[in-house]
């Protein structure tokens, strides 16, 4: 039972990435599923998650309108969508599932991080 985050890589500033976390072990079908990031020396923050339903919720404000997250139960895949990127988004992304469908309850399973660095 694992997830498994890819797609990270160097982008230019205003440029896009879609980031994948897929399942291994189990499906998602049952469970909201976020995305993080750690940018170098700060701490873990919350970005978004989608819920069983695919309600999105955003926990920071300087990525809407910018990044958008989508689910494909049947490939057992979540994506991350992120557009007009800025050299603040350079971070590793982590995907976590929650302990049921919706986006408010506690995050409980990580993949390993796939690295986003936004530079020109």
């Amino acid at each position: 039972v694992q997830l498994q985050a890819s797609g990270g890589g160097l982008v230019q500033p205003g440029g896009s990435l879609r980031l994948s976390c897929t399942a291994s072990g189990f499906t998602l079908d049952l469970y909201g599923i976020g995305w993080f990031r750690q940018a170098p020396g700060k701490e873990r923050e919350e970005v978004l998650c989608i819920d069983s339903r695919h309600t999105t919720r955003y926990y920071i404000d300087s990525v809407k309108g910018r990044f958008t997250i989508s689910r494909d139960n049947a490939k057992r895949t979540v994506y991350l969508q992120m557009n007009g990127l800025k050299p603040e988004d350079t971070a590793v992304y982590y995907c976590a599932t929650q302990e049921g469908p919706s986006c408010y309850a506690q995050f409980d399973l990580w993949g390993q991080g796939t690295l986003v660095t936004v530079s020109s």
